[in-house]
């Protein structure tokens, strides 16, 4: 049996080997959502807005073309105690959108109720910086 080798001649394997860290392009078609259609490009920050703003949008479970890691699960907290549903809001938001890389944290909720729900602020704490995000519940 001859002595084969998978590995290319002349390659030399090192136990130094450095991994730089890449940061993917965010660049993704820009939702006009108030029209319904594409209208452009965006990148980086606009982007990751619009990525939010699609997860909090989309009701995990509810379309098998998404994982089941994807959206999130606001629909069923109306008409509940507000204490649970400010605690619920916030867990729920964190989860859904802690998936994506490009956030860090999300804190600093504030609760708006009106008639017919709730109004949530929040801080998105992001490789871009920080900015607001807003949601109707």
């Amino acid at each position: 049996m001859s002595n084969v080798s998978i590995l290319p001649q002349g390659a030399i394997i090192s136990d130094n080997l450095e991994v730089e860290e890449v940061i993917e392009p965010t660049k993704t078609y820009k939702i006009d959502f108030e029209k319904g259609k594409v209208v452009g490009i965006c990148d980086d920050v606009e982007a990751l807005k619009q990525a939010i703003q699609l997860i909090l949008n989309t009701e995990r479970y509810e379309h098998l073309i998404y994982s089941w890691n994807y959206g999130s699960e606001l629909k069923d907290l109306t008409g509940k105690d507000r204490d649970i549903t400010e605690s619920e809001i916030k867990r729920r938001v964190t989860e859904a959108l802690i998936q994506d890389e490009r956030i860090n944290n999300i804190d600093n909720f504030i609760f708006k109720y009106d008639k017919d729900g709730v109004i949530v602020d929040f801080t998105v704490f992001s490789i871009y910086g920080d900015f607001e995000v807003t949601k109707e519940v």
